[in-house]
């Protein structure tokens, strides 16, 4: 009888070892099961494994190839840090993501030569749902609302009150292949998202590959983003919503090319009063041949502004951006009277300085989704040039620079 107990212990230690979805190194800490997903104890992932579950202790992943199988989530109070070099390739045979929650951190910096890298084992736009943030500052969703759900499918409230605060930093990340609808399978999730994301926390030298959905979108938040790139990706390249504020942005760039809608799509939830943020060098551009999503769309313009979206820019380059059909592309297209009326009239939309190469249509007008009674023009200025930023590994993909346009 004792040895058969003895038996039956030692086949239990084995099964729960085995279920185990996160392989972690450090000392006595083990990965203990949590009925269904798993939660990581230990402390170091030491250049292989499998990260999965949820992360309940602060982790440290090393130089090194590993997989990322389902909905990783880092908890309140925790910090993820990711070495330079690291590689990860989400799993399609789950719903894989990789998720920061409210007071969780992470710290991704890689570098110009050893980028940090998110991709899949399929190589497909949609394969994944890519990196989301969830911050602690303000935001003003629908009717002024301080918080609200997240629309992502991971059922998270979001909206907060620190201005200030930190979600971690990112410096040379790549995400290829997000989009996949996670958590309630219809639900929108984007390549890299940011609910009210606070100023503390640094976007640096990012890039959005070929996703199904937004290459960034931002739900309210301060934080600000130097250095982004969104490259192929289907809806907008760049998306912003409940009043974000970012300050302190600059030169970002987006390329479209085969399927693509706006390359920025800009509103405030229909709130009046928002703080208008504020990009320097953007560059805008719209290979030959890419359609929107839905054929017969009218998102096939630059920028465009609805739903009392706000943004002040300069020296925006913008080249591509040709009529489809009946529908016409603008540099700038104002969406609703209401936007125009109290935010464009006011000065809280201006594009200036700004240049559209002669492969535009339509230069010089604003667009109009409506019957204005004061149509704006600009002044093409051709002392606006295209982003400057230094190709390297962390923007180059099966040895496709992918910064070429800019040169």
């Amino acid at each position: 009888m004792k040895n058969n107990i003895l038996s039956l212990l030692a086949v239990a230690l084995l099964l729960t070892t085995a279920s185990c979805t996160i392989d972690v190194r450090e000392d006595n800490d083990q990965p203990v099961n949590t009925g269904g997903g798993s939660t990581t104890t230990g402390s170091v992932l030491e250049g292989t494994g499998n990260l999965g579950g949820e992360i309940s202790k602060d982790l440290l992943i090393k130089k090194g190839d590993y997989t990322l199988t389902g909905i990783v989530k880092v908890q309140p109070n925790v910090t993820l840090t990711i070495e330079a070099g690291a590689n990860f390739t989400a799993s399609t045979a789950d719903v894989s993501a990789l998720v920061i929650l409210k007071g969780g951190k992470i710290n991704a910096v890689g570098t110009a030569d050893l980028p940090i890298v998110f991709t899949s084992d399929k190589k497909t736009p949609g394969d994944w749902g890519g990196i989301t943030l969830y911050g602690n500052a303000p935001i003003k969703a629908v009717n002024g609302a301080t918080t609200a759900l997240s629309e992502d499918g991971n059922n998270q409230y979001y909206g907060g009150d620190d201005a200030n605060s930190s979600s971690g930093t990112m410096k040379f990340v790549r995400v290829e292949f997000g989009g996949r609808k996670i958590g309630d399978g219809s639900s929108e999730t984007n390549s890299m998202t940011f609910y009210a994301v606070g100023a503390g926390t640094t976007l640096e030298n990012l890039v959005s590959y070929k996703g199904t959905d937004d290459g960034y979108e931002f739900f309210g938040g301060t934080v600000s983003a130097k250095n982004l790139v969104s490259y192929g990706n289907y809806d907008d390249a760049f998306d912003w919503q409940d009043s974000w504020s970012g300050q302190f942005n600059s030169s970002w760039f987006a390329y479209q090319t085969q399927v693509g809608n706006f390359g920025m799509e800009i509103e405030s939830s229909s709130n009046v009063d928002n703080t208008a943020p504020k990009i320097s060098n953007i560059t805008l551009i719209r290979a030959a041949g890419t359609n929107p999503e839905n054929a017969g769309s009218n998102e096939i313009s630059a920028i465009q502004f609805k739903k009392q979206g706000t943004g002040i820019f300069s020296n925006v380059y913008v080249d591509g951006y040709k009529n489809i059909g009946t529908q016409k592309a603008f540099a700038v297209l104002i969406q609703d009277a209401g936007t125009e009326t109290s935010q464009l009239v006011p000065g809280k939309i201006k594009v200036n300085p700004i240049f559209g190469s002669a492969n535009n249509d339509n230069l010089g007008q604003y667009g109009y989704s409506f019957n204005t009674t004061n149509p704006l023009t600009y002044t093409n200025d051709s002392t606006v040039k295209k982003v400057v930023l230094t190709s390297g590994a962390w923007a180059t993909v099966n040895g496709i620079d992918l910064l070429a346009a800019l040169k």
